[in-house]
Formats: structure tokens, C-alpha cells, sequence
């Protein structure tokens, strides 16, 4: 898990001085008419934070729940991420992960074994969970950062 902590905390340092740099109409352009725009993506990694700060808390107190799944499009469409101040979902974002990283170092070994399902899929522990959340975001920062780039 720590080399998941060591990659998010990469993450929070540098990304917000990279996604800066990018202008509010930047920001807004819709790669593809299917695609999401910069704000979208990264409003879509705020609500995988809110949805998996839940989901580590929570899996501390009481091993075995089974959280529910995150409908993706329906988040980032209610929440009009769009609408958003730039600046405002980079600090958004930052401050999220920054109290992530807080969370995660702070989880206990029993904590880390605890298990959960997300939607009804297979049993994973929180530490497997944790991982998944920074290899998810990695994913879509490659996309915003690459392909937009």
C-alpha cells in the first residue's frame, strides 16, 4: 500500500500546477461529442474520492458491508462539473486526495485487511481498494494530461 500512498501523494504535489496551466476554455473543450471534458474528468475523480473516502471509513468500522456502485455519468451530469470554476475543482480535488492521503497513512493493519464489496462484486480488502483508487486516477490523468495534452 505505501507505494500507492507514495504514488497519490505524487499526484496531489504536482498535478494541481499542471492542470493550472490549462485556461478555463481549455478546460471545457469536449474532446469527442462521447467524450468528457477536462472539468468533467476531473469532477468524475471527485466523486471516486467522496465515493471511496466512504468506503475506507466505513469499511474500518464494520468489515463485510457491501457499498453501493457509483453511477458515474449520472454524478458528473447532476453536479454540472461543466458549470464548475476550474480553479475551484483543482483545489476541490487537491484537498480531497490531500485528506485521502491522511486516511491511508493513518489505516491501521487490521484496517488494511478489513473487506468490503463494491456493488456486489467480489470481496477485496481496503488496502485493495485504496490501490485501485490511485490506479484509477492515474488512468484518467494519463488521458486529461496525454491525449488533451
Amino acid at each position: 500500500m505505501q507505494n500507492a500512498i507514495d504514488r497519490l501523494k505524487f499526484a496531489v504535489q504536482t498535478l494541481p500546477g499542471v492542470l493550472a496551466q490549462y485556461s478555463e476554455t481549455e478546460s471545457e473543450r469536449r474532446p469527442a461529442p462521447e467524450r468528457w471534458t477536462k472539468k468533467e474528468v476531473i469532477g468524475h475523480l471527485i466523486d471516486s474520492a467522496s465515493n471511496n473516502h466512504q468506503r475506507f471509513v466505513r469499511g474500518q468500522l464494520a468489515a463485510g458491508q457491501d457499498f453501493p456502485r457509483y453511477e458515474q455519468e449520472g454524478w458528473v451530469r447532476v453536479q454540472n462539473y461543466q458549470g464548475a470554476k476550474w480553479a475551484n475543482l483543482i483545489d476541490l480535488w487537491r484537498a480531497y486526495n490531500t485528506h485521502l492521503l491522511h486516511v491511508a497513512e493513518n489505516m491501521s493493519a487490521e484496517g488494511r485487511c478489513a473487506t468490503c464489496r463494491v456493488g456486489g462484486a467480489a470481496e477485496v480488502t481496503l488496502e485493495w481498494l485504496f490501490t485501485d483508487y490511485v490506479d484509477h486516477l492515474e488512468h484518467h490523468l494519463r488521458k486529461v494530461l496525454g491525449a488533451w495534452g
